[in-house]
């Protein structure tokens, strides 16, 4: 069997930046083994196959896994760079722009701005904001992520959020500690499984000076509200570049402690440490958290199975 795939690099204007995800469509044929070994051959943080939905109402289904061959749900970039990779290639109906995509169990609405050879934009809607939790113990915290306790943000609280994926978000006082984290891998596997959370977003919304009060501004240059790093060795990535799933419920947790208005337009920053800067746009209104973003196509080939 030849299996063809798709590089996408997504939340991303030129190629090698942003975040890649492989892409398989057409996956009707794949059983789900096949995925995950794909996915551990291909190595990218996701990994995600086009097949039919099997709820009324979905024009796509979407399943992605992890290097590690995990099954992930959550739209994130996986779910972005495959509507990215379908409006680009004409598989979509070119009189609509809004579609429904299916991940898991979840109805999820699309709408893509743009068809070739214009830039093509895609906004979707997360499910609902869960708030699940917080970790109390800020001294393991910071020893399982290689900082000081000190580098926590004094007046925040670590929590488990999730807008279709269960992440820690920890707050860190400014862009020097977030960029020194050195996370315990087993350690860090530990505390999220006794957290609840799959994947770990560290985060910070004082973008240049360390002592400024909480309700930073976004930079006027950038508009960029928090600056991130995430790491989920729950399911095998060891750092990944941009996340949708993690940014969209920092997004929900900034509106709800009133650091961003509601209705708001987020900017979340983050790829920078791994040399691959990508810029998140989140909308939060109410319980309605959408991600928008753009991406290239930067290459293709096919699997010989």
């Amino acid at each position: 069997m030849d299996v063809p795939f798709y590089w996408v690099d997504v939340f991303a204007a030129t190629p090698l930046t942003g975040n890649p995800l492989a892409l398989v469509p057409d996956a009707d044929a794949l059983p789900e083994h096949t995925m995950g070994a794909v996915a551990r051959e291909l190595n990218q943080s996701e990994t995600t196959f086009l097949v039919r939905p099997d709820r009324p109402g979905a024009d796509h289904r979407l399943r992605s896994f992890t290097p590690g061959g995990v099954e992930v749900f959550g739209a994130g970039h996986n779910a972005m760079g495959a509507w990215i990779w379908l409006a680009l290639s004409g598989r979509l109906d070119p009189d609509r722009d809004t579609f429904v995509q299916q991940i898991g169990d979840d109805l999820l609405n699309v709408r893509v701005s743009g068809r070739p050879p214009s830039a093509v934009e895609v906004s979707m809607e997360q499910s609902a904001p869960r708030f699940l939790g917080r970790v109390e113990d800020r001294a393991a915290l910071a020893a399982v992520l290689g900082l000081a306790a000190e580098d926590l943000d004094a007046d925040r609280v670590a929590e488990v959020v999730s807008t279709g994926a269960e992440h820690l978000l920890v707050p860190l006082r400014n862009a020097a500690a977030v960029d020194s984290a050195e996370p315990d891998t087993a350690g860090l596997r530990a505390l999220l499984a006794d957290a609840g959370a799959e994947g770990c977003y560290l985060y910070t919304v004082r973008l240049d000076d360390p002592a400024a009060p909480v309700a930073t501004a976004p930079d006027a240059a950038t508009g960029v509200s928090a600056y991130t790093r995430f790491f989920n060795p729950t399911v095998g990535i060891a750092e990944d570049p941009a996340t949708g799933t993690a940014a969209g419920p920092l997004a929900a947790v900034l509106v709800r402690d009133a650091l961003a208005p509601d209705p708001a337009r987020i900017v979340v920053e983050q790829g920078r440490k791994l040399g691959r800067p990508s810029l998140i746009t989140l909308g939060v209104d109410g319980p309605l958290v959408t991600i928008s973003g753009s991406g290239i196509v930067v290459a293709e080939g096919t699997l010989h199975l």
